[in-house]
């Protein structure tokens, strides 16, 4: 008998002890989410007021070297896959289309830039582009409209959404490679390059020099090559 009881017992999940019931409510809260929730969402669903942002802190400790992870983006919290077990997790697909150059330049030009107007992306780019590129950026759900310029005809502008954030797994435009990170990885020519257009600073400037290089596309390369990385997954 005793044999068998240990035999169960071994199948048990050991799901994080210690936890108090607050912090029980979060961790099912959260749980049974269909998306990410921020602190205000947690916290108007819990029985009783406590520091949330601590119980938080716990159980992102208590999850940290665990299969599934407590994570925090543009602050909002759910569960995940450990980045080290993702691969158990995906499966290979044939990719139907891909995006276009045009619309990685534009995805390109929008993240380093934003808010930016499409006058302005052509600008950048040097040619214009079909009214479907921001449409399937759009439809991706990594750009969005962000209000409008208060310029002559207040055009709309561009900026990137969480989902952007989410699927190349950053948790900020800051975290997103600088000019010298990129000049490392060999992927543009920091000689040639202004730092002020890149970060989540200023992002567009309004007098560029008369001198324009094309930067974007050697920035395309490093993007194209995650999302075909995804994609084969």
């Amino acid at each position: 008998m005793n044999k068998k009881k240990i035999a169960k017992n071994d199948n048990v999940v050991n799901f994080p002890s210690k936890l108090t019931s607050i912090e029980k409510e979060i961790e099912a809260i959260i749980f049974a989410a269909a998306e990410p929730l921020d602190v205000d969402t947690i916290e108007s669903k819990l029985s009783k007021k406590v520091n949330i942002e601590k119980s938080l802190e716990k159980l992102q400790r208590e999850y940290s070297n665990r299969g599934i992870n407590l994570i925090c983006i543009s602050k909002k919290w759910s569960f995940r896959t450990s980045p080290n077990l993702s691969n158990l997790m995906t499966q290979e697909k044939t990719v139907e289309k891909k995006l276009s150059k045009a619309a990685i330049e534009t995805l390109s030009i929008i993240v380093y830039h934003q808010p930016v107007t499409r006058a302005e992306i052509e600008e950048i780019r040097g040619v214009a582009f079909g009214t479907n590129t921001l449409d399937i950026l759009m439809e991706l759900n990594w750009v969005k409209p962000g209000g409008r310029k208060d310029i002559p005809g207040k055009p709309i502008q561009y900026v990137t959404t969480e989902d952007f954030l989410s699927h190349f797994n950053l948790q900020k435009l800051s975290d997103l490679p600088t000019v010298d990170e990129l000049g490392a990885a060999g992927l543009i020519d920091t000689t040639s390059v202004d730092n002020a257009i890149f970060g989540s600073g200023k992002f567009y400037k309004e007098k560029q020099d008369e001198k324009k290089e094309d930067i974007y596309s050697n920035i395309d390369e490093m993007l194209n090559s995650t999302l075909e990385n995804k994609d084969n997954k």
